[in-house]
């Protein structure tokens, strides 16, 4: 199984009530071509860098999945005959993609996602982030400066 990602931009007149329907059957195509969906980003509107059917503005969405050429094909096919899809673009993320492993991961970070939820405070991490680093530094020099 390969992973593939598109990205699609939605005409950004739609309401959100019209979009909702374009987006569950998106959802419904994967699984109906034995496909796996990984992830969909709304990245929401954002201005185009040039003007696709006289529209300056896009509603952007990102679709992570796995699948076979067959339902690359059927995704297109779809996006080309919808008038609400402006422009799509599918691109090959790994060739050999290991759908057990994408599903483990997907896992570990709901999971990790859910004791951030829960503590509220993010886990710290063993390795300093350069702002600390910096602000190390910044504490040295300051301390030098008072001596």
């Amino acid at each position: 199984m390969r992973r593939y990602e598109s990205t699609v931009i939605i005409d950004p007149d739609i309401s959100a009530e019209n979009r909702i329907p374009l987006l569950e059957k998106i959802k419904d195509l994967i699984p109906q071509k034995n496909g796996f969906l990984v992830k969909l980003d709304e990245w929401g509107n954002q201005k185009l860098a040039y003007e696709i059917m006289k529209k300056t503005r896009g509603y952007y969405i990102r679709l992570d999945y796995c699948g076979t050429g067959l339902l690359v094909s059927e995704m297109e096919r779809f996006f080309r005959i919808d008038d609400r899809v402006l422009k799509f673009m599918t691109i090959l993320l790994d060739k050999n993609a290991d759908l057990d492993k994408i599903k483990e991961d997907m896992a570990k970070a709901a999971a990790e996602a859910a004791s951030t939820a829960q503590t509220g405070k993010p886990e710290e991490s063993a390795v300093p982030s350069k702002e600390s680093e910096q602000e190390g530094t910044n504490t040295e020099k300051e301390s030098n400066e008072k001596e």
